[in-house]
């Protein structure tokens, strides 16, 4: 894939770089702030951008602010948002947009293999969400009630599922058959109130609009 990379430490654009290189990507573009990061996409409409939350000049949500304007003007192009902690303004807006995004932290990065995985599935119009970002939008105290019925294997498999893991994977980091996670995945939608789909993304954003819609006040 043709990947741009925004991020204001040079250190970590050019290890990110070196990674995805090294993984047989083409790093078409190097960023140190939104404008930059923009006009490279609009140069070279390239299939990701790695995008850091916080950017010059206020380090701030120009990177999220980036990728919406991203996915509202380059929708070709997929975004996987990088923070270093979690903060969860914003994201669900953004994945609920449809696929093609994913939000890591950047300590998820020395994993290399989880990494690239991810931005190979985000490349691929998937999802892709930190384990401890999904922890944070279904722990929540407004939409505890909601996810009150589900067991604890269940809950694992929505954890799985809010990721962008497809239930092969699913059933692969659970150490069960693809056939039970479906039973699972169907009891899941059944008990929220959410029609089962065919498609895997469209899955996963209809369990996060739902989470979402449950902490509105």
């Amino acid at each position: 894939m043709r990947v741009v990379i925004a991020e204001d430490t040079v250190l970590l654009r050019e290890g990110l770089a070196g990674l995805l290189e090294d993984d047989g990507h083409e790093v078409v573009g190097r960023a140190g702030d939104a404008d930059a990061l923009l006009a490279l996409v609009g140069e070279h409409a390239p299939d990701l951008a790695v995008v850091d939350v916080r950017m010059p000049p206020s380090y701030d949500d120009e990177g999220t602010r980036a990728a919406a304007e991203i996915r509202r003007s380059h929708p070709g192009t997929a975004v996987l948002v990088l923070s270093q902690h979690i903060e969860t303004r914003h994201i669900v807006e953004l994945v609920t947009d449809g696929g093609g995004f994913g939000y890591l932290l950047k300590d998820r990065v020395l994993d290399v293999d989880d990494f690239l995985d991810a931005a190979r599935r985000v490349s691929e119009g998937g999802s892709a969400l930190d384990p401890q970002v999904v922890a944070t939008l279904i722990s929540a105290p407004k939409r505890q009630s909601a996810l009150d019925e589900l067991s604890p294997r269940e809950r694992e498999v929505l954890s799985l599922m809010a990721e962008g893991r497809t239930n092969g994977g699913i059933a692969r980091r659970l150490w069960l058959t693809e056939k039970t996670v479906e039973t699972h995945v169907r009891t899941i939608l059944m008990k929220l109130g959410l029609p089962a789909g065919e498609d895997d993304n469209r899955r996963v954003l209809a369990v996060l609009a739902y989470l979402q819609v449950q902490g509105q006040p």
